[in-house]
């Protein structure tokens, strides 16, 4: 009888034991994410980043930026890439907050969708940071954004555009090649543009599709309005025959319903690429149309250098070395501004090309 009570009583204890070990264990986690790290701390910070895919050279110089600002920092990254859907970035934030990393930074791709997972990182006490695009949600589920000023670069290649044709008489007919429905970049590019060529009625959007950001779309855009631009005169037919397997192609412009397109405005660099693809392909004459594109990637400064582009407006990818500043200020406790815009600039035919730099991208 004393044997079984001295078991029991074993039992009890082993079984307290583990409940005291637990709390305890519970409490030093709950402690850990609501205490901010200091500098005297040796435990390195953990970033989970999830990125929107690698859809350009744009996006790879983005993420590359960003995992060479972490090691400088020493700052252990956990990365996902949702190859262009939502669902895997909620996916991924959630993994985060599951693997208790001390902030998140994510690339969103749309605008919207985003409350509830925000919502759960808060909870667990994880603060985020938005980064290049930004987000329709409430301001207190995310520490700030960090990224482009997406209006400002839509104002700078309309008012390049504007400059251009200050002398000109006739409307200006444009084609804009948009971004990725739905995301906040497009509406600020659209948005930013339309804002400066709204005051003179000669400039007019003829035709606005999205290209989702795609080299491959741009291509697809530039050749669909090239074979329903109805025949030329013989010549051209003849030319264009020749490269492109049919007669049926005006050669002398991009047209749309049968207006000939005097300028393009391409959200992104893949797109505009696409765009020359197509030109090139069909032998297309657009000397004396107007291409200003977004981004400076290298090979879209290439082609601004051949006088294949008139404008190129900055998207600078180089975001890591101010995220990690960012992520380190809130992991020592401190607030960080609710935005933060990267430093860009313009490129244009007017350029002195011998200064320019190799952009690494």
């Amino acid at each position: 009888m004393n044997e079984k009570v001295k078991k029991i009583q074993i039992v009890s204890i082993l079984i307290f034991l583990a409940a005291v070990i637990f709390l305890l264990s519970f409490i030093l986690t709950k402690n850990r994410k609501q205490t901010p790290k200091s500098d005297a701390n040796s435990e390195k910070l953990i970033l989970g980043f999830s990125q929107i895919g690698s859809e350009s050279a744009w996006r790879t110089r983005n993420t590359q930026s960003i995992f060479e600002a972490a090691a400088e920092n020493d700052i252990q990254i956990i990365f996902d890439d949702a190859q262009q859907k939502q669902e895997n970035q909620l996916k991924a934030i959630r993994s985060f907050i599951v693997y208790q990393v001390d902030v998140i930074a994510f690339v969103p791709i749309i605008e919207d969708g985003w409350d509830n997972v925000l919502t759960e990182a808060k909870e667990a006490g994880i603060p985020v940071i938005v980064v290049d695009r930004q987000i329709n949600a409430d301001e207190s589920l995310y520490a700030g954004f960090l990224g482009e000023n997406g209006l400002e670069e839509g104002r700078r290649a309309a008012r390049f555009l504007v400059n251009k044709c200050k002398s000109y008489k006739n409307p200006v007919h444009i084609l804009e090649i948009s971004g990725t429905e739905n995301s906040s970049v497009v509406r600020e590019r659209a948005k930013g543009f339309r804002e400066i060529i709204a005051n003179d009625s000669k400039f007019q959007i003829i035709h606005s599709e999205d290209g989702d950001f795609l080299r491959s779309r741009g291509k697809e855009i530039a050749e669909n309005l090239i074979k329903l631009s109805g025949p030329g005169t013989g010549t051209e037919k003849n030319e264009i025959g020749t490269r492109a397997g049919s007669p049926n192609y005006k050669k002398d412009g991009l047209y749309y319903n049968n207006q000939k397109i005097d300028a393009v405005y391409s959200h992104n660099d893949s797109m505009t690429l696409g765009l020359l693809d197509s030109i090139e392909n069909y032998g297309i004459n657009t000397k004396d149309t107007i291409i200003i594109s977004v981004d400076a990637e290298q090979k879209s400064i290439d082609a601004l250098i051949a006088g294949k582009l008139n404008c190129v407006v900055e998207c600078n990818p180089n975001l890591g070395p101010m995220l990690m500043h960012l992520v380190k200020q809130i992991a020592s406790g401190k607030e960080i501004p609710r935005i933060t815009y990267n430093n860009e600039t313009v490129f244009s035919e007017n350029d002195d090309f011998t200064q320019y730099e190799p952009r690494g991208y």
